[in-house]
């Protein structure tokens, strides 16, 4: 059998604007789990910070923060997966302690963001994209809400009903928060308030996006029998560009990492209480529902529209108010989830907030733009849970096989236009508004590229241009014929397997 790993204990600082400096955060997070674990040693500190070198300019941060705590000798090390790090410093300090060398494992997780310029802290943000987008001018919100302007397409929302139901992840989530005392806000939100806030890439606007946040998490684990127990733990990586993913509105570093975490736990997504979801954007907790194996594909906004995920839902989905309202101090979030998860198991919140009857909760953390995802499970111990002989999951992650990435042709004219945005918060060095598309060309391949225009649509035909090492779009003058051309071009580049598929 494997060894078991355990909660031991759960520090956490305020979220939000703060006037410490990033290790005293650390620092505080850190004390207040080990007093709440009452060990009498700590064996190891794992540390997980994400971009601390741009943001404080400090490094070598291991032992500065064992230092700091007073425990120089122990040792110590960073973990960093991009917005992933709190999660992914929670795996490694696991697989630390059920190895069995190490008994008192102590995690810290922690991001100081706020001091600096909002542009500034986009780029710093916008360097885990890749490079080759990330050229255009593309920015975590920029990918992000061309992703949901695709899911719109896809799930035949129009305008109104997306906002509509954006907006409700909003308010539930900023609801959530109001309850939570370590959030960032804590301030119901209304429909109007929703709808009265500017866009910062459409259709998302500034309450579909996770703040810019202070704050840090620490966590100790254990080999010693507690109430709450580690019970899966997945973890899978995706491609760096958009570009060569197979689809735009589904991640499939969340489901294989969720397939893993559900046969490690022996668990399906039925069993699941409660779940915290990585809402940095508000469509990403309707995408990560489904993904998770919640909700069918396609369909989970019919659950937000149902109340299904509130609070005092079916299924509650962050009810710490999520990254959202919570606070998104990049390396910490995951490990804030985590947290949370161990303090709803354990009860004793205020009724406003306790899900009552929990048992087994999930979070899901997304790393990059979603390619360094991990899904972790936790449960109560006080009762026995019989697993089958022959149990096998209730949970299908779909095609996770990687797909081959495209060779670059010498040039490209002409595309249809898969989906698009007009970013108004762009990085360090843009100019404001930016339009950005991606299309797919006659030879297979799906491209990024500027347009000087906004009002796009897609599945139109486009023409292309390059200028310096940008790709240029603008809809063609002849839509139709261009598209139909378009279409032939691309039903040739599939293989006859991908064509006997599009055309049964």
């Amino acid at each position: 059998m494997p060894t078991e790993v355990y909660v031991a204990g759960v520090g956490m600082t305020n979220f939000g604007k703060s006037n410490l400096s990033l290790p005293q955060l650390m620092v505080e997070a850190a004390s207040k789990a080990i007093v709440d674990a009452r060990v009498s040693n700590i064996d190891y500190v794992f540390i997980g910070v994400m971009s601390v070198e741009e943001f404080t300019g400090e490094s070598n941060f291991a032992a500065l923060i064992t230092d700091r705590l007073g425990l120089p000798g122990i040792p110590s090390s960073r973990v960093e997966t991009a917005s992933s790090t709190g999660s992914a410093v929670f795996e490694s300090a696991f697989y630390a302690v059920a190895s069995g060398y190490h008994r008192n494992v102590l995690i810290i997780a922690g991001e100081k963001m706020t001091h600096l310029p909002t542009a500034q802290t986009t780029r710093i943000l916008a360097e885990v994209i890749d490079q080759g987008e990330r050229k255009y001018g593309a920015s975590m919100p920029s990918l992000a809400a061309m992703i949901t302007r695709r899911y719109q397409n896809d799930a035949r929302l129009s305008d109104e009903r997306l906002q509509s139901i954006l907006s409700k992840v909003a308010i539930k989530n900023h609801y959530n928060g109001s309850l939570n005392p370590h959030a960032q806000f804590r301030k119901i939100i209304t429909a109007e308030d929703y709808f009265g806030s500017r866009y910062v890439s459409t259709p998302l606007r500034t309450y579909d996006c996770a703040p810019i946040t202070d704050g840090a998490v620490a966590i100790v684990l254990t080999l010693d029998r507690k109430s709450i127990r580690v019970s899966g733990l997945g973890h899978a990586t995706d491609t760096l560009a958009v570009c060569h993913r197979d689809s735009l509105t589904s991640f499939k570093s969340t489901r294989l990492a969720a397939w893993q975490a559900y046969n490690m736990a022996k668990l399906s997504p039925k069993d699941i209480s409660f779940a915290e979801v990585h809402d940095a954007f508000t469509p990403f907790e309707i995408i990560g529902t489904e993904d998770l194996g919640f909700f069918p594909h396609g369909e989970g906004w019919m659950a937000v529209e149902e109340g299904a995920t509130s609070i005092k839902g079916r299924l509650p989905i962050n009810p710490s108010g999520g990254l959202k309202a919570r606070g998104h101090p990049v390396g910490a979030s995951g490990l804030a989830q985590i947290a949370e998860v161990a303090q709803q198991l354990r009860g004793g919140m205020e009724a406003s907030r306790q899900i009552p009857g929990a048992r087994i909760g999930l979070t899901q953390n997304i790393g990059g733009l979603a390619n360094n995802n991990l899904v972790t499970i936790l449960e109560r111990t006080d009762r026995y849970r019989p697993i089958p002989v022959y149990w096998k999951p209730d949970y299908d992650p779909g095609d996770i096989r990687p797909r081959p990435i495209p060779e670059e042709s010498s040039s490209v004219d002409s595309g249809i236009l898969e989906t698009y945005t007009t970013l108004y918060t762009t990085p360090e060095g843009i100019p404001s508004p930016l339009t950005l598309g991606f299309l797919s060309t006659p030879d297979g391949r799906l491209i990024m590229a500027r347009s000087r225009q906004e009002n796009l649509k897609i599945g139109q035909a486009v023409n292309v241009e390059k200028e310096g090492d940008l790709y240029y779009l603008q809809p063609s003058p002849s839509p139709e014929k261009d598209a139909e051309g378009v279409r032939k071009w691309l039903h040739r580049a599939l293989s006859p397997t991908e064509r006997k598929e599009e055309n049964p």
